[in-house]
């Protein structure tokens, strides 16, 4: 029978060493120390919809505080379009109407982009044909063709 040693030894590794797991562990927090910030700037998130907070009914409102012009304009700057906001799309959902402005000026003057509608003699007994014509089927109307029914 194998001889009762630990998993390590059975797959052909060496076996665990307190001291160096205990070096590693050492070595990470030292590194996680060294990139860690203490974040310390606290607000509301100006692109999160809120309420308006309401101060403690205990606590008398201070008569010198002022508005914060900086937080006003973060909030001014949140709620403006995405187009006003960046210079470029952010999102390919951005991309479809980002450039909205025509190319071209419209020139009602110039008869090769405008196409206005021309009203002639066809055109004006249409709409008048359409005027008048039943909203609903009417039962008494057959189509050209159709033999009246039997009653």
């Amino acid at each position: 029978m194998a001889e009762g040693g630990t998993k390590d030894a059975k797959k052909g590794r060496e076996p665990k060493n307190q001291v160096h797991q205990e070096a590693i562990l050492v070595e990470t927090i030292r590194k996680e120390m060294a990139n860690q910030k203490l974040f310390t700037n606290y607000s509301v998130n100006p692109f999160k919809k809120s309420e308006a907070l309401t101060p403690k009914p205990n606590v008398y409102p201070d008569e010198g505080a002022g508005e914060d012009s900086s937080f006003i304009d973060i909030i001014h700057r949140a709620n403006l379009e995405p187009e006003k906001k960046y210079r470029e799309p952010q999102t390919t959902s951005q991309e479809i109407g980002w450039f909205h402005e025509p190319l071209l000026k419209s020139n009602r003057a110039d008869p090769r982009l405008n196409f206005p509608m021309i009203r002639s003699e066809i055109s004006a007994y249409a709409e008048e044909y359409f005027k008048f014509k039943p909203k609903k089927y009417d039962k008494s109307l057959r189509q050209p063709g159709e033999e009246p029914k039997a009653k």
